[in-house]
Parts: structure tokens; C-alpha cells; sequence
């Protein structure tokens, strides 16, 4: 009988990403996928150290990894960020875990298990390998309608807050030919969204093309036959250039909407962030990207309480929302990250109560935003592109318009992939009901309306 795994993921995109190449890699090798843990005889827990408590997550985790049916411990391989991170010292804590594989030694997976099974094992590589490419063809794509293409590994700006530099390590770029190559493959296989992945995706540079830079990549992207919609994340707002938003104006494929990360309204946060933008940078960019596409979406990252943070830096923050009026936002609280610059540099000196204050009125502005801005949407016709049940009616369908808000609607479950144009009827704070109005539009280009 073949042998089965089980991957649990935790975090980002990219870490998603991650899992879906993991299981290309492991069925390559022979292995079956298991519906549950019990059922496998390899757990992968594929993990994220960027949110606060994330090892202990992963502890609790390792111990609910049951026996499997057939009596035998299964091997257990950690592998992402924390493995990155914590090395040997997993081994040493979590007496369950028998591997450890970093973000960068992904691909050796199958390998050091087979040599686990041989008694002559390899337990832990964080090598810090430049290799950014997998297997091509093997990924495992887990969504229907969207694929998820890496085109970035690793950061070179060293945010003071962030771990992502130390645990997926420098940046490198794949080859631009690599990744059409990739595009067209899962185009092919019916995938008619692309989300172009990397820590910071607009500073693309290909080795293999002098010439072509991110705006150029999303032309070639945006030439691929099959696709219909191309997202990114995340971009830096020092990296969006004149030629990149001429670009997302004059290209029918790319989504109108720009996530736009600026983790505090405060300029003097920003600074002690390491962020090389300041609020009125910000701001001054926001203007430029609303001129070139009114009808665009933005959405951002927010951090509150990060060391040194007064209650004048948080307006400030309350400001800047109000001001841009985001369509989404992800907000944190600051927690202590390892090996990061704001960890070995500034005391983490706000309240934990300043914190829970601070990111509740924070998202109670937010929220408000959010409801006004999708109530202007009622009455309207959006173009939305089908790619799942509804969470909360399994007789509805749902789906993304370009600005990635969520619209639920009745529809047969043939709709699945297609896009379709959907009246708005309802509007709440985190998504938009409506009703079928149109037939699907025909292969070869999408409107931006909504």
C-alpha cells in the first residue's frame, strides 16, 4: 500500500503555496494524500512565526497528532517559518517531531524521510539554499478557479518588525520565463485567476530578462491565454513606480485593487519601523493611484502599539484610515518577533490594555468604512467571478469582484469559474449579496467594474 500524508498549513499565501507544492513533491513520490491525520503515516504542519504565539500553536498541534488506524506513531516533520526559525531546538522541545525542514529545504522532504526510514537521517536542514525553483508542473493546486504563482522568495529590507528576512532569507527572483511557463500551465488546467506571490512582489527584477521589471512581467502574464484576472501581494509602497500603475490602467486582466501596506499613519512610527515612507510619502502616493484609476480598491496592514507609539501616534493612525477610506484591512496588535530589529532595539513599552483599546477602535472605524463604502454598491451591476459555495447558504454561490469584495448570490453550481454579472441587492461590512443578472462573459477579458 502506498504510504499517506497530511499536511497542516498555518499563515500566509505563501505558506499555502507552500503546502500545494509539498503535496506535488510527495505524491511524485509516491505517496497518497490522507483526508485526516489518524489516516497518515507523514504529518507535515507547515507553520508561520510572523503572528504572535506561533510555536505555541505549533506545540498544541504536535500533541493532538494521534496514532495512525493502524496503531503506528506517524512520522512527524515540521517544516515554514518556525522550523526555519528554531532549528534543532524543535527536536530537543517537541519530543514528537522527527524532522525539520526550513522555508529554503522544501524540496528534500521526501528524501529525508526516506533516509528517516533508513536509520541514517538528516533531522534538521535550515540550509540557506538560493534555489527558488521547484519541480515544475508538480504543485497540487487546492482551488479550483485560482492558482497562486511564487515569483519572489525572501526580503533584503529588513522592516523592524518583521521576521519574514530571517526565516525565508534574501531575496531572489525566479525567471521570468519560468514563471509564464507555470502561468500557462495552470491556465491550461482551468485556473482563470493568477495571484503573483513574493514579500515584496512590485520589486520584481528577472534574472533571465534585463529589461523586465514587475510591470513588464505583469504584460507577459497578462498575454497568457485562460486567464482572466491577475492579483498580487504584497507590494511595497516605495516599489509602486508610474510605469506599474500605467500598466494596471491600461491592462483589462489586472484586478483593480492595490494592497497597499502602511503599518502606522504616524511618521515617526514609520520611521523607527524602518518602513523609508513617511505618512505624507503615503498619502501623496495614494493621490497619484486614485487620479490614475478612480474606481480602484485599496486595501492595507496596520499595526498597533509598536514600541513608542503614543496615543497622538494612533489618531494619526485614525487619520490616515479615514482619510484613504480602505475597502479591507488586516490590523494587528505588535508582539515581539525573534532576531528582529524592534525586538533587539526598542523596549515593548504599550500596554497590553493601549493595545486591546487601540485595535478595537481601530477596526470599529474600519468597519464603518467598509459599510459605507459597499452600501454606495446596492442597486449596482458587478462583474464577479464565481469560485465557491457560500460560507453561510450552501444554496448560494460566491465569488470576488475586481476589487475583491465578496458577493454572494443564487446561482447553479455550473457557474463555478465563470464569471458572471450580479446585481447588488444587500450590503453588510464584510460582503455584498445580490442576484444573477447576466449570462457568463465569453473567455478573453474582463471588464473593472466594482
Amino acid at each position: 500500500m502506498p504510504r499517506k500524508y497530511f499536511i497542516e498549513t498555518f499563515g500566509c499565501q505563501m505558506n499555502v503555496h507552500d503546502s500545494e507544492r509539498l503535496a506535488g513533491l510527495l505524491d511524485q513520490a509516491g505517496y497518497e494524500a490522507a483526508a485526516a491525520p489518524n489516516e497518515a503515516d507523514l504529518v507535515v504542519i507547515n507553520t508561520c512565526s510572523v503572528r504572535e504565539r506561533a510555536e505555541d500553536r505549533l506545540y498544541t498541534e504536535l500533541g493532538q497528532v494521534p496514532e495512525n488506524t493502524s496503531g503506528r506513531r506517524p512520522i512527524v516533520a515540521v517544516t515554514g517559518c518556525v522550523a526555519q526559525q528554531e532549528g534543532s531546538a524543535l527536536l530537543q522541545r517537541g519530543r514528537r517531531v522527527d524532522l525539520v525542514v526550513g522555508t529554503q529545504a522544501l524540496t528534500r522532504l521526501p528524501k529525508m524521510v526516506d533516509e528517516l526510514e533508513q536509520s541514517r537521517p538528516e533531522r534538521v536542514d535550515i540550509n540557506p539554499y538560493d534555489n527558488v525553483s521547484f519541480p515544475f508542473g508538480i504543485t497540487k493546486r487546492t482551488d479550483p478557479v485560482k492558482a497562486s504563482v511564487t515569483i519572489i522568495e525572501g526580503c533584503n529590507d529588513f522592516c523592524a518588525f518583521c521576521v519574514v528576512p530571517y526565516t525565508r532569507g534574501h531575496e531572489r527572483m525566479r525567471p521570468s520565463r519560468e514563471i509564464v511557463e507555470e502561468v500557462r500551465l495552470a491556465a491550461s488546467q482551468g485556473h482563470r485567476e493568477i495571484q503573483l506571490l513574493g514579500q515584496i512582489v512590485n520589486h520584481y527584477a528577472a534574472p533571465d530578462r534585463p529589461d523586465c521589471d514587475f510591470a513588464a512581467l505583469l504584460e507577459l502574464v497578462n498575454e497568457v491565454p485562460g486567464v482572466e484576472r491577475i492579483r498580487f501581494a504584497s507590494p511595497h509602497p516605495r516599489h509602486v513606480t508610474a510605469r506599474m500603475l500605467g500598466v494596471m490602467q491600461r491592462l483589462p486582466k489586472v484586478c483593480r485593487h492595490l494592497h497597499l501596506p502602511v503599518q502606522s499613519g504616524s511618521t515617526e512610527v514609520l520611521t523607527r519601523m524602518r518602513r523609508r515612507h513617511s505618512r505624507e510619502d503615503y498619502l501623496t502616493l495614494v493621490e497619484r493611484i486614485r487620479t490614475a484609476m478612480p474606481d480602484i480598491a485599496l486595501s492595507t496592514d496596520m499595526i498597533v502599539g509598536f514600541p513608542g507609539e503614543t496615543a497622538r501616534d494612533f489618531e494619526e493612525t485614525l487619520s490616515l484610515v479615514r482619510t484613504v477610506g480602505y475597502h479591507s484591512m488586516f490590523s494587528f496588535k505588535y508582539s515581539e518577533r525573534p532576531n528582529t530589529l524592534a525586538t533587539q532595539r526598542f523596549p515593548d513599552d504599550v500596554a497590553a490594555a493601549d493595545k486591546t483599546s487601540r485595535i478595537v477602535e481601530l477596526q470599529d472605524v474600519q468597519k464603518g468604512i467598509q459599510e459605507k463604502l459597499h452600501r454606495r454598491q446596492v442597486g449596482r451591476e458587478v462583474e464577479v467571478l464565481v469560485d465557491s459555495t457560500s460560507r453561510r447558504r450552501q444554496s448560494e454561490l460566491a465569488g470576488r469582484t475586481a476589487g475583491n469584495t465578496v458577493v454572494n448570490f443564487k446561482a447553479p453550481e455550473s457557474l463555478l469559474g465563470q464569471l458572471v454579472r450580479v446585481r447588488i441587492t444587500e450590503a453588510g461590512p464584510f460582503s455584498l449579496r445580490g442576484q444573477l443578472a447576466r449570462a457568463p462573459q465569453p473567455h478573453g477579458g474582463t471588464h473593472h467594474a466594482g
